[in-house]
């Protein structure tokens, strides 16, 4: 038998494997960059909650800003009794998915004399977690001001 024919008998095949190795890397590399785009949408989601919590939050500061020393009582919860404070709870529970299990608090310390010092923690579970996230967001509130 002619050498060549050997060499021929022996690679018989080859190209074929070499093909089915090169689909196999392009599949995993497919499948590494749907994965990448997995997390990427996770991580967007993610943003767009802490964004909405960091957003309610400032927004229930400035309306504690604006109210006046003897109503900034009234909005340390839980048991706040004003209405603005009602209004930005059921906006906290229609914009942050899970805000209903797990309540916002605001805690307010301080006096007019010497000002206050508001603390809002608002709370969201996404729904592929079990574990809810929390943003907090702490205010001094100078409600005599010096000349």
């Amino acid at each position: 038998m002619p050498a060549y024919r050997k060499l021929h008998s022996y690679q018989e095949g080859a190209i074929l494997l070499e093909g089915l190795i090169a689909i196999l890397v392009f599949s995993m590399g497919i499948l590494a960059i749907i994965g990448l785009q997995a997390a990427s949408m996770k991580t967007v989601s993610d943003a767009q909650y802490r964004l909405e919590a960091s957003y309610l939050a400032n927004r229930l500061v400035a309306s504690i800003w604006t109210a006046g020393p003897s109503q900034i009582a009234n909005y340390g919860l839980p048991g706040g009794s004003s209405e603005t404070l009602a209004e930005w709870l059921a906006d906290v529970k229609k914009r942050l998915p899970g805000a209903e299990t797990k309540a916002p608090t605001v805690v307010i310390t301080g006096d007019a004399i010497a000002g206050f010092t508001a603390t809002v923690t608002v709370f969201w579970q996404p729904p592929s977690e079990t574990d809810p996230h929390s943003h907090t967001t702490i205010a001094y509130i100078n409600t005599n001001p010096t000349p």
